[in-house]
């Protein structure tokens, strides 16, 4: 299986998750010119793309949905509530609403070689859910946009071997920065974002010894640096029980802008 952020960001977001024999988006909240750009560095092209999984209906997350739905009638997967909510956001323009697949979170479902499983997460949004996708005894998990985490979330997503995890802002520059105070607020709570340090000790969490690769995603744009975000995570991790040195996780942070390596496992 296979990796890559297009983009993470608070300003949009774009995953690609792949096998030799089925290719597959998480979220599509970039431009489509973006995206075939970030997909053609890997020589995958969008004709490839066999769905498109969508964790919630926020804007930086489906910005491009629309026109990428007009232009190659490519399924949508994604729970009920979220395909409704999206269906009401009129930037999107006129598309085949046929192409939206119901899921449910916690009953996996096959797309080509690649079982997908959407996990319940807490944020403001219709029905979101996060995922992690399995083949050939891999799995790759992605998990943004957590107001917090519990148990459950831990179950969902450990054992990976690849994986994508929030971390979207430091609480200081946060609570001192220019946001009003409902959006700081609502950032903080249980249906927001997770913290550098929160995304940290959920990583400690759910680290095992046979983890290829891990980026820290949907970063803040004006409440977070990228060095910032991996030191903080890297502290979180001090105490674990695999390894003594942070680079055998192959922790990066994923840009807002441009492709992330590509991680095989």
């Amino acid at each position: 299986m296979k990796l890559m952020s297009i983009a993470s960001g608070s300003s949009g977001n774009c995953i690609y998750v792949g096998t030799d024999n089925t290719s597959l988006l998480v979220d599509v909240g970039i431009s489509k010119k973006k995206i075939t750009e970030g997909l053609n560095s890997i020589d995958v092209d969008f004709r490839d793309i066999d769905g498109l999984l969508i964790t919630h209906e926020h804007i930086d997350h489906v910005r491009s949905l629309g026109v990428i739905a007009r232009s190659y009638g490519i399924p949508i997967y994604a729970t009920k509530a979220t395909c409704q909510a999206i269906e009401d956001i009129s930037s999107l323009g006129d598309y085949d609403k046929g192409l939206f697949r119901y899921i449910e979170p916690d009953s996996d479902f096959l797309i080509g070689d690649i079982t997908v499983d959407a996990h319940s997460v807490w944020h403001d949004a219709a029905d979101p859910v996060c995922y992690s996708m399995m083949s050939e005894g891999k799995k790759i998990s992605i998990a943004t946009d957590l107001g917090d985490y519990d148990d459950y979330i831990v179950n969902a997503i450990k054992d990976s071997d690849a994986l994508l995890i929030e971390a979207n802002h430091d609480v200081r520059m946060l609570q001192v920065g220019p946001y009003p105070y409902s959006l700081k607020q609502r950032i903080l709570g249980k249906r927001g974002h997770l913290s550098n340090e929160r995304g940290g000790k959920l990583l400690l969490d759910v680290l095992n010894n046979h983890l290829k690769g891990v980026f820290l995603g949907h970063l803040s744009k004006d409440n977070n640096y990228p060095e910032l975000a991996y030191e903080t995570v890297k502290s979180e991790l001090f105490n674990n029980p695999f390894s003594k040195d942070i680079r055998d996780f192959n922790i990066s942070v994923a840009d807002r802008n441009d492709c992330s390596n590509l991680i095989h496992v």
